[in-house]
């Protein structure tokens, strides 16, 4: 009983991980600046390759994954100068826009390293509990994600910028007139989204197979959470995570891995029918 208590806390805190990890740079390119971001997948490999490469190369994994998502983050930024920034209102045009630059990146990498790239492995062992083998290095991923939240919601809720960023995303015209250099702070805050993305991948990469596509993996996880979450990352992303965890978990111990996913697409099917607000928007009508 206790071995298979443990089993389940541990996939959920495994799947409580990922989506977190995953969702946070979309919940804020898209969750706080409303852009559809169907590139995301791409920065999380472009992370996840950077770090293997990195760490080929002789770097300590940890500096690596960091090396991964600060190279996520300036291509971030650059993309923003050149070409986000001209589709901010435009949803339609963003959802080409990134759809195409996705591809490309896809394609590129393809062409250039080839359908698969060797990983690094999984580091800090594993130990057992009750008969079974668990990871050492996902009980690190679940305490990231933790720490992750907590960084976010102070960047965001108790720093002058993170107050400044808010301000300028909802209401960019005040905050200009402010004195606020609105460029600046949309360039900074999609690159810390990007980056977010980066590190996801560099985080994931020595649980799995590099390839051109592994951006896929991720895509479905983080725009359900996100959709599910509302606009605030913080008051709907963490409860989303939670209750798609419970799901996910509970599917896929009961009917394996497909069933969880069909559990994700179900669930965000029902939210968005009943709460198209998402949980933030319902906790926060609440409070009204």
């Amino acid at each position: 009983m206790l071995s298979t208590m443990f089993s389940f806390l541990f996939q959920f805190g495994d799947a409580f991980a990922f989506l977190v990890i995953a969702s946070m740079g979309l919940a804020i390119i898209f969750g706080m600046m409303g852009v559809i971001n169907l590139a995301h997948g791409e920065f999380i490999m472009c992370g996840a390759y950077t770090t293997v490469s990195l760490a080929q190369m002789g770097l300590p994994l940890p500096l690596a994954i960091l090396g991964g998502s600060l190279v996520a983050g300036v291509i971030g930024m650059v993309l923003e100068r050149t070409i986000i920034r001209h589709l901010y209102h435009r949803p339609l045009d963003s959802i080409v826009a990134t759809w195409g630059l996705s591809m490309i990146a896809t394609q590129g990498v393809l062409i250039v390293l080839g359908s698969t790239m060797q990983g690094v492995g999984t580091p800090l062992g594993s130990f057992t509990v009750g008969g079974f083998s668990y990871s050492t290095y996902r009980v690190v991923l679940m305490g990231i994600a933790v720490l992750l939240l907590v960084g976010l919601y102070l960047l965001f809720y108790h720093t002058r910028a993170g107050v400044i960023a808010r301000a300028t995303i909802q209401l960019p015209r005040m905050a200009q007139a402010t004195g606020v250099d609105t460029g600046k702070v949309y360039t900074l805050t999609f690159g810390l989204g990007a980056a977010l993305a980066g590190l996801a991948g560099g985080l994931y990469a020595p649980t799995m197979t590099l390839v051109p596509t592994m951006g896929a993996t991720f895509m479905v996880e983080s725009f359900v959470t996100v959709v599910i979450g509302g606009g605030d990352i913080f008051l709907g992303a963490a409860p989303a995570a939670a209750i798609l965890a419970v799901i996910r978990s509970g599917m896929t111990a009961w009917q394996g891995q497909l069933f969880g996913q069909i559990g994700l697409l179900i669930t965000v099917i029902i939210v968005i029918r009943l709460l198209p607000g998402g949980l933030s928007g319902w906790i926060l009508g609440g409070r009204k």
